[in-house]
């Protein structure tokens, strides 16, 4: 068995996307192309967003710190440390409120 501290690995993301030019960083804390799941903690800077991209898989984003907001088309919805969100099956992106660290967990 393999424990991690997400508190721990978000603080070392959010300090490794501050000193980045692209305001992110990230890290798979599970899985990966040899599993069923992956599970990647991603870190952005206020202001900073994930790219418009398709959503080919069922997946969630668990707020750990900061606020975000998932955008689908004309929907929004916004999240917080504690919040989870499911990510719809449709072009989506992720914009940063403020730094914010969340986990990512996506069904391969």
């Amino acid at each position: 068995m393999d424990k991690k501290s997400l508190i721990a690995v978000a603080r070392q993301q959010l300090k490794l996307a501050a000193g980045s030019s692209s305001g992110r960083s990230s890290s798979t804390v599970y899985g990966g192309h040899t599993h069923a799941l992956r599970q990647t903690l991603v870190a952005l800077t206020e202001g900073q967003s994930l790219a418009e991209h398709d959503g080919h898989s069922d997946a969630t984003i668990q707020v750990l710190t900061g606020t975000l907001v998932l955008i689908a088309g004309t929907d929004e919805w916004k999240g917080s440390a504690g919040d989870l969100l499911v990510v719809p099956r449709v072009r989506h992106s992720v914009k940063a409120i403020d730094d914010v660290a969340f986990l990512l967990t996506v069904a391969i």
